[in-house]
């Protein structure tokens, strides 16, 4: 079962871990996550992600292992809100982080990319 505490920011649950890790290595690979449990927050985000990752001026990579350590979940009360930390060829863990709403199904869980950004 997955913590659902809105007081505490915690790590990123590793039930979350697999298909968010597939999520940022297809944005790695400039490709939009599309999947059954995933979908983009608006019909405009996947052109806003690539375009600040263009802005950004660096190079994604898979995501390692690593960015578990650093990445946070809080639930809000109807969600997980999560951030992970994205890295670079060239800096290794990045500024960029990826914003990513997770909510229960019947199924599972469910995946809102809401952007890449620089908080």
């Amino acid at each position: 079962m997955v913590r659902k505490d809105p007081d505490i920011e915690a790590a990123v649950d590793e039930a979350f871990r697999p298909t968010l890790t597939w999520m940022a290595n297809e944005i790695a690979s400039g490709r939009a996550p599309d999947a059954a449990d995933v979908r983009l927050r608006t019909a405009d985000t996947w052109e806003t992600i690539t375009d600040i990752i263009l802005d950004y001026g660096e190079t994604l990579v898979p995501l390692p292992e690593a960015t578990w350590e650093t990445s946070v979940s809080q639930w809000d009360g109807e969600r997980w809100k999560v951030l992970v930390d994205l890295h670079t060829a060239a800096e290794g863990r990045s500024d960029l982080v990826m914003d990513v709403s997770i909510t229960e199904t019947e199924t599972g869980f469910a995946y809102s990319l809401h952007l890449v950004y620089v908080p």
